[in-house]
């Protein structure tokens, strides 16, 4: 449901010409595809943060991984909850091969590549 609605704010804001980049853990297709159908092909852009379980743990510095581990968090993404992976992201970015300013421009590049910005 969370995502759903991430979604429809997400449309508002495409609706009013506004570039609109969300972040969130969508870990299922089915909730990725709802809100790729409620922006409009061509306003949706699938970017998928690849980062392996364990560099998550890793960076964690709430320590979420440990509860959900722990099973004092039940239906955590990835301990015990599933995540589907994106079959055909618009973009793939690995954390463990690049800087996050690297990663940074690969998104600029994509949506400049778009036409959603103009290039600098």
């Amino acid at each position: 449901e969370n995502i759903r609605r991430v979604g429809e704010v997400a449309k508002l804001f495409v609706e009013a010409g506004t570039l609109t980049i969300c972040c969130f853990i969508s870990p299922f297709e089915a909730e990725r595809e709802l809100v790729r159908s409620l922006v409009g092909e061509g306003e949706f852009l699938e970017i998928f943060v690849d980062t392996p379980l364990a560099v998550c743990e890793a960076r964690d510095p709430k320590g979420l991984y440990a509860r959900a581990r722990a099973g004092q968090i039940p239906n955590f993404t990835g301990v015990s909850s599933p995540y589907e992976r994106p079959q055909t992201p618009d973009l793939l970015l690995d954390t463990t091969r690049h800087a996050p300013e690297q990663l940074a421009q690969q998104v600029v590049d994509l949506i400049t590549q778009k036409g959603l910005i103009q290039p600098s």
